[in-house]
């Protein structure tokens, strides 16, 4: 397994991430939602930094700087915050037109996790467990927006025909 061809394909998805994230932020109509995006964005920004540390680690022939990783993994609470916060009815009522940014943001975050999850797999030393934290990462994204969605939705699925 070619580790920099792993971390090289995980920045380009991170960059991709980060830009939906951030392209989508000023489509959502609530402000919660837009919140959310923002922040995610800013944390892609943090997880391409990390991989961009990874790979000139790997060019210099250097071990992963310790410092990174605990930055990293320090800052990862965001998510978790997020569903612990409560979300009351009308939040949800206005979040309803923003349905698909919110699956789409959802299907991005598992999509991620399961990459970095598999590629852990299959790697060995540093790497593997490098690999295993970002997908925990992602996870934590995951549960978040697919909480959003689907409590709007279950919003939505209680609203008379027409809104």
């Amino acid at each position: 397994m070619d580790i920099r061809k792993i971390y090289e394909y995980a920045l380009q998805r991170e960059h991709e991430g980060k830009k939906f994230f951030e392209d989508n932020a000023h489509r959502l109509s609530h402000a919660s939602a837009v919140e959310a995006f923002l922040t995610l964005a800013q944390e892609e920004q943090k997880h391409i930094e990390f991989i961009e540390t990874l790979l000139k680690a790997l060019d210099e022939g250097q071990p992963t700087p310790v410092s990174v990783v605990e930055e990293l993994q320090r800052s990862s609470f965001f998510a978790d915050r997020a569903m612990s916060e409560n979300i009351s009815q009308t939040t949800l009522e206005a979040m309803v037109p923003d349905l698909p940014v919110l699956r789409m943001a959802y299907l991005i975050e598992r999509d991620f996790s399961e990459f970095y999850e598999n590629s852990s797999a299959r790697a060995e030393g540093p790497a593997k467990d490098i690999l295993a934290m970002l997908a925990q990462w992602e996870r934590s994204h995951e549960r978040l927006f697919k909480y959003l969605h689907d409590q709007a939705f279950a919003e939505y699925a209680q609203m008379p025909w027409g809104g």
